[in-house]
């Protein structure tokens, strides 16, 4: 294995480094209030960062999503890159991949997705689906939703032929309810597709949840290096010390994890396995994380317009998006029991 970014990765992410950090900025978050950065998507889409994710891979994107993750960017650079350019680009027929992939790649086709399946959508014979799916992030800024049916078959469905209702949730996301009635779609792959589907946005968001837990454990050192009590930093405390590098080890784990996943797939390899352990990750440690931020914080951390406070909402989403710790420890014991690894 080896995970140093090619010279393509490394380029693109200290671009996106540099977006992020001129635009994602704490008043332009405060301002944008649960909604999105039209002006930074913009800004991502015109300097080609989405329509490189074909080309520098899963482990370009998760790159590029801890940049994303440490300033907790509302954007829906995650969700379109996962259900939209890299499903249609693996499992879209040739007339999919020339009609959709160029609108995905310059941002005017905006795809999330409506994963993992719970059973509440079903399709009929005509490819219409019928069914509701209570919270799709990013759903208010979709033009695209990528639908799992009951019986794990993809559908992507256009949202001016849905009925989305805006709900709001713990992170900034743009979430709606998603209610169809009859909805036309087009399938998306074959029946394994949707296997394929879930790991990978499994991998990219456990790497987005590396830069949350990145961003919230840099505020957290800052802090502490600043702020005396007695006369003497709260870093000089012993304390202190151990929350924060006890916080910098999971980070480092989720980082490791995701990165892992993400190249075997860019490889060709099974990754199954390697996705539900970078989502169990993301999703156990990152909650240790960013509770450390907002701990070592003190009463400033509790303040909802404190940049910290941000990263523990993004991080407590993060946790039981695509399923919680539990949920994917039970799904890699099952996996791992049969010896079967779909992807």
């Amino acid at each position: 294995m080896d995970f140093t970014p090619t010279e393509e990765q490394a380029a693109a992410r200290d671009l996106a480094a540099r977006i992020f950090g001129d635009l994602s900025t704490p008043e332009r978050l405060s301002a944008a209030g649960t909604g999105s950065d039209a002006e930074l998507w913009k800004a991502l889409c015109a300097a080609g960062l989405v329509a490189a994710v074909a080309d520098i891979g899963l482990l370009g994107l998760v790159l590029l999503l801890e940049e994303q993750g440490r300033t907790t960017a509302q954007v829906p650079f995650a969700a379109s890159c996962v259900h939209g350019l890299l499903a249609v680009a693996a499992h879209g027929s040739a007339e999919q991949r020339d009609r959709l992939l160029p609108g995905i790649g310059d941002g005017a086709v905006v795809v999330t997705g409506a994963l993992p399946s719970a059973g509440s959508v079903q399709a009929d014979a005509r490819g219409e689906l019928t069914g509701a799916v209570p919270l799709v992030p990013w759903l208010r800024d979709a033009t695209h939703v990528l639908v799992a049916d009951d019986r794990q078959r993809l559908w992507l469905v256009p949202t001016a032929d849905a009925r989305c209702e805006p709900v709001e949730s713990t992170a900034p996301w743009a979430a709606g309810r998603l209610i169809l009635d009859a909805a036309p779609a087009e399938p998306l792959g074959p029946p394994g597709a949707y296997a394929d589907v879930l790991a990978t946005a499994r991998t990219a968001f456990a790497g987005l949840q590396a830069g949350v837990c990145a961003g919230s454990l840099a505020r957290a050192v800052a802090h502490t290096n600043t702020r005396e009590q007695f006369g003497r930093p709260l870093a000089a405390k012993q304390g202190v010390q151990l929350r924060a590098a006890d916080a910098y080890m999971d980070t480092e784990s989720i980082r490791v994890t995701a990165y892992e996943a993400a190249w075997r797939r860019d490889a060709g390899l099974p990754y199954a396995t390697h996705a539900l352990t970078a989502a169990w990750w993301a999703s156990e440690a990152g909650t240790r994380v960013v509770h450390t931020g907002q701990h070592l914080h003190g009463g400033a951390g509790a303040d909802l317009e404190h940049p910290v406070h941000r990263h523990f909402l993004w991080g407590r989403q993060l946790d039981a998006h695509l399923g919680c710790g539990s949920q994917v420890l039970q799904e890699l014991g099952e996996l791992i029991v049969s010896g079967e690894e779909p992807v």
